[in-house]
């Protein structure tokens, strides 16, 4: 093959090459002809002919070897390389006329000397022959070693013993050749701990195969990363294109520093980070290169087992801007060994490079000669998510008449990519529903929950929401409140967006609620109902996995809470909320201090959340005010009144459950004075109990039983009698209030 490309240097011209696979050849062809011509003048230099003399030193050698001076051996290289000249100004006639030279690509992306190239062209050359390999063996005067050594190259391409000595430089950790891993360098000598000068060269797999015009990632990189030929992603998307018009003006103004920026892209999963950046490579005419961060990730205390340079070194092969996707996992403070891993990896590569993330980062100094520009990406309004929707369902045709998307997007606020999968997930729905009809706002819905369902970890469980407004029993007042909190949610878009509130409202634009009350009274299940009424997930807070006792902990849970749920539209149930939210003190040591820190950082994230969140708490005086006075709304659920507690028991008995013909509803709502909650305790373990027995009904019996376990839970000792059924007087009306009264 080398052969077949060798060309004299009388033949060299200034004409373009045909392709970067024939400069290749020729430069291959010229060390090609460098190894052939050193063995012949070592061939012609040697003092000992004998078939035995790589078993021995002779007198010759030995008189040879005392009057040789330090410096090059006797057939080393001397004069001038008109050659390697000629074969340069042939390549810059090339890519004047845009034909592509890898090799002279991989030169300018590494910033290589001459002398780099020839040692990578001297490694390269047993790659393609391995003929090759007998004369380099030869040179080595060991036959075994067919690989160059340092030794080698210095010998065949430095004229002087001080260019011998200056090129040893080429060859040190901090070198392009080792450092971007071009080169290999190791020991193929059998003594221990050879000198440099004996350790052998081999040019890396990966850069093997971009010289022979392949651009498939290496096998430590491809599995987490994915060339990306870039496209105008951002679509009917105004306020991402002026943002992506005012970067690509940032990247184009000039720096002293010759390198591309770092830019950081934060905002929550699906809010258009690729996309900018592929507008923005678009627009430069470079590709891109995307790397899954969270997929590199080990052990907490260790890096990354891949190279993360290695991810820069692919970016410069193909001449692609770097996107780290999601690269806030990777700088984070708890894993500092790949978070210092990747801040070199960004120190060391010069190119254009993106990273991605939910948290806000800041380098704090740590990238030194590289210009830096955080951006967080704005969440589109209500309208553009509505628009985004239609335009993914394929036009309004697809949907059943009626469907409000501006208020159904207001209400999820949905990152674009999670519209686009809401779309497909809606069409699936209503294709399984197998009718042919429309897509319905039912539709819609179940596909929002279903793109929200990522959970928040240990800090939170999502709550089944089953209740309907039939199962709450409340005053109507309180009742109209809990409408009204529905209505905020449901015309937050227009109220907002359309008729511009939004403007107004710097901070607290989401909805606080606080729900007040004794135990047991239906705070939680009152949440539930607005849940389910607003098609939106709840989720209850885990304050034991919140609150931690060592000093800043709870402020970085609260901060994964907050985002995380913004991210989703979830609505956020702190139950008795009391225990966080509670009044800051008078600092007298370093605990209250730090309290206090907390209670102002939820203060915080209260009025910057942009969801709902529902308080509730048993013990409102002990609220801290500023919390208060942050409340939308206060719904102060009461004790039950004998009329509500009728209703109440109506409700927590199930039609299907059998009733002996004593049980008397109206007794029991005015004999057992406590909250709606001990009533639907006392119901199931009333049922319970008969079952146990094997019952056919529930009898009064059972209920009064269950009661005074209740109450007994509750620290009230009552006797006997206060459990008995009513005066005789009232066995008459008992009849009345049997269980076929229960949905009266």
């Amino acid at each position: 093959m080398i052969a077949a490309a060798r060309a004299r240097p009388a033949e060299v011209q200034t004409r373009p090459f045909g392709s970067s696979r024939e400069h290749l050849l020729l430069e291959l062809s010229r060390a090609d002809r460098r190894v052939r011509e050193a063995a012949r003048r070592a061939r012609a230099a040697a003092p000992d002919d004998s078939e035995m003399k790589n078993l021995y030193v002779s007198d010759a050698e030995v008189d040879a070897l005392v009057e040789e001076p330090l410096g090059p051996p006797s057939w080393a290289h001397e004069g001038e390389d008109e050659e390697a000249a000629a074969i340069e100004a042939r390549a810059r006639e090339s890519e004047r006329h845009g034909v592509a030279l890898r090799l002279a690509g991989l030169r300018r992306a590494f910033a290589l000397t001459r002398f780099d190239v020839d040692v990578l062209l001297m490694a390269l050359l047993p790659e393609v022959d391995l003929r090759i390999g007998r004369l380099i063996g030869y040179l080595h005067d060991d036959l075994t070693r067919r690989r160059p050594s340092v030794d080698l190259v210095l010998s065949l391409f430095c004229r002087s013993f001080e260019a011998r000595l200056a090129a040893r430089e080429r060859f040190t950790a901090g070198s392009p050749l080792l450092r971007h891993g071009l080169l290999q360098v190791f020991t193929d000598s059998p003594a221990q701990r050879p000198p440099l000068l004996a350790h052998a060269l081999k040019v890396d797999d990966r850069i093997i195969a971009y010289l022979h015009d392949s651009d498939a990632l290496d096998a430590a990189t491809a599995p987490h990363a994915r060339a990306v030929v870039p496209r105008a992603a951002l679509g009917d998307r105004p306020a991402l294109s002026e943002l992506a018009g005012r970067l690509l003006r940032f990247i184009a103004s000039p720096d002293g520093a010759g390198k591309g920026p770092v830019i950081y892209l934060e905002g929550p999963p699906g809010s258009g980070q690729q996309a900018v950046a592929e507008t923005l490579c678009h627009e430069l005419q470079i590709p891109l290169l995307v790397v899954d961060g969270p997929s590199l990730l080990g052990a907490a205390d260790e890096p990354s087992r891949v190279p993360l340079s290695a991810f820069g070194r692919e970016a410069r092969l193909g001449g692609a801007a770097l996107f780290w996707e999601g690269a806030d996992a990777l700088l984070d403070e708890g894993r500092p060994a790949t978070s210092a891993a990747l801040i070199r990896a960004l120190v060391e590569h010069p190119g254009l490079v993106f990273l991605s993330g939910a948290a806000a980062w800041e380098p704090t100094g740590t990238l030194p000669g590289r210009p830096f520009l955080r951006v967080r990406l704005p969440r589109p309004a209500a309208a553009e998510q509505a628009r985004l929707l239609l335009a993914a369902l394929g036009g309004g045709g697809a949907l059943a008449p009626g469907v409000d998307l501006e208020a159904l997007t207001g209400m999820f606020r949905l990152t674009p990519g999670r519209v686009e999968d809401a779309a497909a997930a809606a069409r699936e729905l209503a294709r399984f529903r197998g009718d042919g009809g429309p897509i319905t706002e039912a539709d819609l819905r179940a596909a929002f929950r279903h793109q929200n369902r990522r959970g928040l970890g240990v800090l939170a469980r999502r709550i089944e929401t089953t209740q309907t407004w039939s199962d709450l029993v409340l005053p109507r007042d309180r009742e109209v409140l809990l409408r009204e909190i529905c209505a905020h949610v449901r015309h937050r878009s227009r109220v907002c967006g359309t008729w511009g509130f939004e403007r107004k409202l710097s901070l607290g634009k989401g909805l606080g609620v606080l729900f007040s009350g004794p135990p047991g009274t239906g705070k939680t299940m009152a949440a539930g109902v607005l849940a389910a009424e607003l098609g939106l997930e709840l989720y209850h807070i885990d304050l034991s996995s919140v609150v931690s006792k060592y000093i800043g902990e709870t402020e970085k849970h609260l901060a994964r809470l907050f985002d995380e749920a913004e991210a989703m539209g979830a609505i956020l149930f702190f139950d008795e909320a009391d225990a966080v939210f509670g009044k800051r003190t008078e600092v007298k040591d370093a605990h209250d201090r730090y309290a206090n820190v907390e209670t102002s950082y939820l203060l915080q994230r209260i009025d910057a959340y942009e969801g709902m969140v529902i308080l509730a708490s048993n013990l409102t005086k002990n609220m801290d005010e500023a919390f208060v006075r942050r409340l939308r709304f206060i719904v102060d659920l009461p004790f039950p009144r004998e009329a509500e507690r009728r209703r109440i028991w109506e409700r927590v008995l199930p039609p299907e459950t059998p009733l002996a013909a004593d049980v008397d509803l109206a007794w029991l709502a005015r004999k057992l004075e406590v909250a709606g909650g001990y009533l639907r305790n006392i119901a199931l373990s009333a049922a319970f109990l008969a079952a146990d027995e094997g019952a056919a009904e529930v009898s009064m019996r059972h209920l009064l039983s269950a009661g005074r376990r209740e109450y007994a839970k509750m620290g009230k000792v009552m006797d006997d009698g206060y459990f008995a059924c009513g005066p005789p007087n009232e066995t008459a009306d008992r009849g009345a209030a049997t269980g076929h009264e229960r949905g009266g």
